[in-house]
Formats: C-alpha cells, sequence, structure tokens
C-alpha cells in the first residue's frame, strides 16, 4: 500500500473532517480513505455537458426573429 501526504490543508476542513469520522466511528484516516474511495470508484456519469449539447442541437434549431415595431434606421456615425 502506498502513503500519501497532503500538505496545507484548510483549517475548517480539517475540521470537518474529524467530525465526519467521528460520525461514522473512524479515524480521520479512514474517513478520507473512505470518501477518496467513494468518488473514485463510482461510474462515470457518461457524456460530459458538451457532448450533450451538442448532441440535443445536432439536429439544427429555428429561432424566428423578433416582430420589429418601426423600420430600421441608419446608423449616425460621430465625425
Amino acid at each position: 500500500m502506498a502513503t500519501l501526504t497532503i500538505r496545507d490543508l484548510d483549517d475548517d476542513l480539517v475540521a470537518a473532517l474529524r467530525v465526519r469520522a467521528a460520525e461514522h466511528g473512524r479515524s480521520v484516516e479512514a474517513e478520507v480513505r473512505d470518501i477518496l474511495h467513494s468518488v473514485l470508484t463510482r461510474p462515470s456519469g457518461g457524456a460530459g455537458m458538451a457532448t450533450r449539447i451538442r448532441r440535443r442541437f445536432a439536429g439544427g434549431v429555428e429561432i424566428e426573429p423578433p416582430a420589429r415595431g418601426e423600420s430600421a434606421r441608419a446608423a449616425v456615425l460621430d465625425e
């Protein structure tokens, strides 16, 4: 088994880990192992957001422009 050292953890994070470990009746080290194991071994969520967006709009999108109440005006340039 490997050993991992993590430096410069925020004090609030360490306190939260201690509380969580106590709630589960184990050491902070065991709690961190369990957190890492649960996060890194769960199945991936599948396709990423960009892939899902691309699939949704693959057939194109029809957008109707809003109705204009008046005709377009000529641009005025400052000289």
